[in-house]
């Protein structure tokens, strides 16, 4: 899943059905013998929205990320105050803040990106 925003969603469903429409525009322009500076013209119109919803998508990734992570940085934090407060140690099973998101990404049955996929991601656009 691209995102668990259904507005995120919604906006780059909507950059890609314009595209759509972009691109059939270029299919038609050249069955129809279109000059060739209209149908570049529509072809780089076409280029720039599909850029525009790979940004998009990976842009909604990273405030997700974000999000998650300031989450799991929060519940660690929580986790940390409430053992010094009883005075008991954490488990040695309760891994750092990386492994406990990606568990969590786990056991969601979502694989969450990186920041290097997302940054590799962001890379394969520009």
């Amino acid at each position: 899943m691209i995102s668990d925003d259904p507005q995120a969603v919604r906006r780059i469903v909507n950059r890609l059905r314009r595209a759509r429409g972009q691109l059939d525009g270029v299919i038609n322009a050249i069955e129809n013998e279109a000059p060739c500076r209209d149908v570049v013209t529509q072809l780089s119109a076409v280029t720039s929205a599909l850029d525009r919803a790979g940004f998009a998508i990976i842009s909604t990734a990273m405030r997700e990320c974000l999000a998650q992570g300031a989450e799991t940085s929060d519940a660690e934090e929580s986790r940390n105050v409430s053992s010094q407060n009883t005075a008991q140690p954490l488990p040695a099973a309760a891994g750092t803040a990386a492994e406990t998101s990606a568990e969590a990404a786990a056991e969601t049955g979502a694989a969450k990106l990186t920041a290097a996929e997302l940054e590799k991601l962001f890379m394969m656009l520009a």
